[in-house]
């Protein structure tokens, strides 16, 4: 079946669709949908993604067996 059929066939089960808490959490999930997980980190985060990517676009990179050897005791 194509997207497009899929999408008539969605539409057509929301049109009949009489469940209150269903449409809730389906209005619900389209706000998740369009939200970008950019816009919901804080100002703080963005700097240290910002600076992360610097720091690999310099070069300045460690390998996973030099971080799992730093930080095993906590893992």
């Amino acid at each position: 079946m194509d997207i497009q059929s899929e999408k008539l066939q969605l539409i057509q089960w929301l049109t009949q669709l009489n469940d209150a808490q269903l449409i809730k959490k389906l209005v619900a999930f389209k706000a998740n949908v369009q939200k970008d997980w950019w816009d919901e980190i804080s100002e703080e985060e963005r700097n240290e993604i910002r600076e992360g990517l610097a720091q690999a676009d310099r070069g300045e990179l460690k390998s996973h067996k030099q971080v799992m050897a730093k930080y095993k005791k906590w893992l």
